[in-house]
């Protein structure tokens, strides 16, 4: 029996052509409709990348398309209202990330996902780069023993470089952006898939080039989990030069560490690579569409990293989906995750404001608190 593509629309004209579309159609969606904020612009962007019907509302796409899913590729502060009417038309959804504004916004979107019983995945495409969930793997099987400390460090100048091409809303704060958002969300996520839950952070949020608008284009974090690791996650995006890495695990019998394409392992028997298993490969990634923004060199500079990873993840997705078991072992993030990402988020932004203090991850601040009973008590009202 020949099972009908499933079809999908997918929301946002930028990442969501970049690497949507392409990803999708290689998964075996077929991709029936584009949503952006402007008609005119998305039904040309539409034609530009082969999607036959452009639209500038949800309703009316899953209407007129009869779509069975729909992805989410547009700015955080949006994700929340656009998953939510998803669910309630009956559709899969795929959002990306950083999840939502805050985490109350993250926990309506778990709330509204469980209710629908439809399937809901995160955009961490990077669990399923190889030498990750090679890692991963080994530390859940017990090679470095009990993991007990972790250092995930970057520097680099993405933003720095490209930072006239990011759109406008990713300098303001109130719309989520910035880099911890863009980036430190897919770390939270290492780290939590990787080791264990948050316990607390001590954070502050720096600029060290950027100058378009008021966001972080770095991060500093001391964190701590409930089992017990210390660690340090620290990146920036506007340091001029080459890209400097160090992701390193250490545990009471071994340390594991990435080094470009290896994974690198050490005990009292001496450093040795670790192989990649076979099924955590990623097949060639499928071509990109006639977008010409493709030849735009910001574009060109995340589009072979994101787009082989994010491949599998929607074909995991489609799987889910069919019922069927997906070819990949590497377990991909739910809207609970989603949640759990962004209440580490909040804590980090928190400390921040607070310079630095010590912020138990899930905690409410006494700000929140209050403006939870005042908004509880004026819907009782």
């Amino acid at each position: 029996m020949t099972t009908a593509p499933l079809k999908a629309i997918v929301i946002g004209t930028g990442f969501g052509c970049r690497i949507h579309v392409p990803a999708l159609r290689a998964a075996g969606f077929e991709v029936v409709g584009l949503v952006g904020a402007e008609l005119r612009r998305t039904t040309q962007r539409a034609e530009q990348n082969g999607v036959a019907g452009g639209f500038a509302d949800l309703e009316e796409a899953i209407s007129q398309t009869g779509a069975d899913v729909v992805t989410v590729a547009t700015p955080p502060h949006t994700h929340c209202p656009l998953a939510v009417a998803a669910f309630e038309r009956g559709c899969h959804v795929l959002c990306e990330k950083p999840f939502a504004r805050d985490s109350a916004e993250a926990r309506a979107m778990l709330t509204a996902a469980r209710k629908s019983g439809k399937v809901h995945l995160i955009g961490n495409e990077f669990r399923f780069v190889p030498q990750r969930a090679a890692a991963a793997r080994a530390i859940a099987d017990g090679l470095i023993g009990e993991p007990r400390f972790a250092t995930f460090v970057q520097i680099a100048a993405f933003v720095k470089y490209w930072e006239r091409d990011f759109p406008d809303w990713w300098f303001e704060p109130a719309e989520g952006g910035g880099w911890l958002g863009a980036s430190g969300s897919h770390v939270v996520d290492q780290i939590r898939s990787w080791l264990g839950e948050f316990d607390s952070v001590s954070a502050s949020l720096t600029t060290v080039a950027l100058t378009r608008g008021p966001v972080d284009d770095s991060y500093s974090v001391r964190f701590r989990l409930k089992n017990g690791l210390e660690g340090v996650m620290q990146q920036s995006s506007a340091a001029y030069g080459p890209l400097t890495e160090l992701t390193a695990i250490a545990g009471d019998k071994g340390r594991i560490w990435l080094d470009g394409g290896a994974v690198r392992f050490a005990d009292g028997e001496g450093e040795r690579n670790l192989p990649i298993p076979v099924e955590l490969s990623l097949p060639p990634p499928p071509p990109l569409t006639a977008d010409p923004r493709n030849d735009r060199d910001d574009w060109k500079a995340m589009a072979q990293a994101e787009i082989a990873p994010y491949t599998e993840l929607c074909k995991t997705f489609r799987a889910l989906i069919l019922g069927e078991t997906p070819r990949s072992p590497v377990q991909m993030a739910s809207f609970a995750d989603g949640l759990a990402n962004m209440e580490v988020i909040d804590a980090i932004r928190r400390s921040a404001r607070e310079g630095g203090s010590l912020v138990k991850v899930g905690e409410v601040s006494p700000h929140e608190a209050r403006e939870r009973k005042r908004t509880g008590e004026a819907k009782a009202s």
